[in-house]
């Protein structure tokens, strides 16, 4: 067979074959029943239960508002610049000074600005605590907003907002990761750790029907056998505060997620009894 013959017949087949592979793909034997469909979950795979809302909505039907905050969740997700200048005129703890970083989402932002509440009055603590944030956003900004703060112990507090799906779907592992890395990197630097519950919520306002209890009660199990099995302090403010739903009285929360003065008032010698514990060992 002729040189140029043979060139002409592979230069077809190599142009063939990628068409009859699309066509393949694009048009699927519609007998076979063992194809999974590309517009159905298989068996072992679930939809997502927990997802912002904002992330899935059309652009054209966005409120300003929504633009604007998902603006500032693409320029500075982990909300770096919010305490930079904060931490840049703080100055290194005192000869002797026991600082204490409190690390957390909005129950820990929260803390102190409620008229009626106080955020520990003449004690060497550090409210770092971010609204709406989840872990990987907090662990992202932990060595700005703790380690370099120099704190003898830091108290976190996160995960219901992952729990809620406030930066996309996560799974208990993802939060335990977040968790663990933190812990991981306080004790790297010398920083004590207490690992504290998260609050009992039985609905989150933002994204009704979440039915987040149970994953509340698992999430926490494994927050307090961490602690335990690394050196840890647990902070238990989920037993002190729990109705029998699992979740929050008015009393204590009026949205069920988020401390009233009185609820801030039950937490707090809990939080000293923690510190206290853990700047003893």
């Amino acid at each position: 067979m002729p040189a140029f013959r043979i060139r002409t017949l592979l230069l077809a087949l190599v142009l063939i074959a990628p068409i009859a592979s699309a066509q393949d793909h694009a048009s699927p034997d519609q007998s076979r029943t063992d194809q999974p469909r590309l517009d159905q979950p298989r068996p072992d795979q679930s939809r997502p239960e927990a997802i912002d809302p904002l992330y899935t909505a059309a652009p054209s039907s966005l409120a300003p508002d929504d633009i604007a905050s998902l603006q500032q969740r693409l320029a500075d997700w982990p909300q770096l610049a919010r305490y930079r200048e904060a931490n840049a005129h703080l100055e290194a703890p005192r000869p002797g000074e026991r600082r204490v970083v409190f690390y957390g989402d909005s129950i820990t932002d929260n803390w102190g600005r409620q008229q009626d509440t106080a955020f520990f009055p003449g004690k060497p603590y550090v409210n770092r605590g971010i609204a709406g944030q989840t872990t990987p956003q907090m662990l992202v900004r932990f060595r700005q907003d703790v380690i370099d703060l120099k704190p003898a112990a830091v108290l976190i507090l996160a995960g219901t907002n992952d729990i809620a799906g406030n930066s996309g779907v996560s799974t208990p592992e993802m939060i335990e990761d977040n968790l663990r890395s933190m812990a991981e990197l306080a004790r790297a630097h010398h920083i004590r750790v207490i690992l504290a519950s998260i609050l009992p919520v039985s609905d989150y306002p933002w994204r009704r029907g979440l039915q987040p209890a149970d994953k509340v009660r698992a999430l926490n199990a494994w927050i307090k056998q961490y602690a335990a099995a690394n050196g840890a302090v647990y902070l238990d403010y989920y037993s002190a505060m729990a109705n029998q739903d699992g979740g929050l009285d008015a009393e204590l929360a009026g949205d069920g997620v988020h401390p009233t003065p009185a609820g801030y008032a039950r937490m707090a010698p809990l939080a000293e009894k923690a510190i206290e514990r853990a700047l003893s060992h």
